[in-house]
């Protein structure tokens, strides 16, 4: 969220923002001016009329000591107090919308970010490949023709969407033999990089969270349909509706930038940095038709978010170090990937700037993004109620609390960085190549083969 003062102050400039941002400025803010005119200008009457109200009281305390008549004098109080009550109804009133006003407006774009309405206008900061792919192809010629991950899960046993389908529906997937343990080696191979060499903390945090937790980092209210909300149907018929308020977390950038909802924090904990390895939980809204083969748009999945608490004088410099930290895992499984630089019209509501990773599929012959790193400068923490207390003092008094600046990205997710596996370490004869970095994680298997269990439907 936005703060209230700044906006009221830069009223032009965040227009133009939002105009930048594909957004239209009279939709967005709607009447903001009127209505913050009118609630400043309720206080300060309602202020006026009590400092009269206070005025004659005095006078007609004096009075009713020298013994003479105050019935008019009281008769004033009283208007007073009930045209004050009014204003200050009024004032409310106008505060409760811009609330409403500033929880529906979206970060504002750094400068450094390009302007531009959709994907198409992203710009390629780098692309990488360390010179040689894992067999030897270019983007747009692979050593042989190359599948799709769902052909080489299928065919190898270790991917099945039709019982997944059975048991759950659309979008889910079921891991077989060396394919679940892919999956967990990759988990486990990004937390050890994560955590023993660039230095985060790893936190297993709920995998339900409150509204409260949602609104904090943005989800909510706007993106409530994104989400899958639990129904606690005992809740419900006693009528506790605060019991039954849980969500399934969309990613762990939710529970882990709530960890420190309504706190203040020692200028000293700045930067703190944690990962988390969840399931992650998203209804795909809106996307019907779109990526209905395959991984990609899963409603469940595993994911390894990276969450930092930062200085807001060095929030810059960690979203850097944050978004190589995210390419460090890409890198050492040799996938290679490019680095976007988001348009203002393709950012996340949040974000005030973003780098997507986006990691090369030969078997679909395009860039598939599996990292998202943004920089949320205070506009989550100002939601959430996250501080921090600066250090020292400044001419002997206490410097004021300031909000600290949250910032996150995948490190990376797991099911794209499967996917991707697949896709980049098939090998002609129908087997995958185990990626150096992952062997240990892998009971030393360097390959994994058709399984020779019941799991996959399309062996029977």
């Amino acid at each position: 969220m936005l703060d209230l003062g700044y906006v009221r102050a830069n009223l032009t400039h965040v227009e133009e923002k939002l105009r930048s941002r594909g957004a239209d400025p009279a939709v967005v803010l709607g009447d903001f001016a009127t209505v913050d005119q009118t609630r400043r200008d309720a206080i300060t009457q309602a202020e006026t009329l009590k400092a009269q109200r206070n005025r004659l009281s005095e006078v007609i305390a004096k009075l009713r000591r020298a013994g003479e008549d105050t019935t008019s004098l009281s008769e004033q109080t009283k208007s007073l107090k009930v045209h004050g009550d009014a204003l200050a109804i009024t004032a409310t009133t106008a505060d409760d919308h811009l609330r409403e006003i500033m929880q529906a407006v979206p970060n504002l774009p750094q400068d450094s970010v390009p302007v531009g309405k959709d994907e198409r206008d992203n710009h390629v900061e780098k692309t990488w490949d360390n010179g040689e792919k894992p067999n030897g192809y270019t983007p747009a010629n692979f050593a042989f023709p190359a599948l799709p991950h769902w052909e080489i899960g299928e065919r190898l046993g270790i991917l099945d969407f039709e019982r997944a389908a059975k048991i759950s529906g659309s979008r889910f997937v079921v891991h077989f033999g060396q394919g679940a343990r892919l999956e967990r080696a990759l988990a486990n191979f990004m937390l050890d990089l994560h955590t023993r060499e660039h230095g985060y903390t790893e936190v297993l945090p709920p995998y339900m969270v409150n509204s409260k937790s949602l609104f904090g980092t943005g989800q909510l209210p706007k993106f409530a349909e994104d989400l899958f909300h639990c129904d606690d149907k005992g809740a419900y018929e006693a009528g506790n509706f605060q019991d039954g308020d849980h969500w399934m977390i969309p990613t762990a950038e939710v529970p882990v930038t709530n960890l420190f909802r309504d706190e203040t924090l020692d200028e000293s904990q700045l930067t703190t940095s944690f990962c988390a390895y969840t399931p992650c939980f998203r209804s795909e809204a809106g996307s019907y038709g779109k990526d209905v083969r395959g991984m990609i748009r899963q409603h469940q999945f595993q994911k390894v978010e990276l969450v930092k608490f930062a200085h807001p004088d060095r929030s810059h410099e960690e979203h850097e170090r944050l978004t190589r930290d995210a390419e460090a895992v890409l890198e050492r499984l040799g996938l290679p990937y490019r680095r976007m630089l988001l348009c203002t019209g393709d950012m996340g509501f949040s974000s005030a700037k973003t780098y997507d990773l986006e990691v090369w599929l030969p078997g679909q012959n395009l860039y598939r993004e599996i990292s998202s790193c943004s920089n949320f400068e205070a506009f989550q923490a100002r939601r959430a109620n996250i501080r921090f207390k600066p250090a020292g003092s400044a001419q002997g008094k206490a410097k004021k609390s300031e909000f600290v600046h949250t910032l996150n990205g995948s490190g990376l997710a797991v099911g794209r960085t499967y996917l991707a596996v697949l896709e980049n370490y098939q090998q002609a004869d129908g087997t995958v190549r185990i990626p150096d970095a992952l062997v240990p994680y892998m009971n030393g298997e360097t390959v994994i083969v058709p399984q020779t269990h019941t799991g996959s439907t399309k062996a029977r």
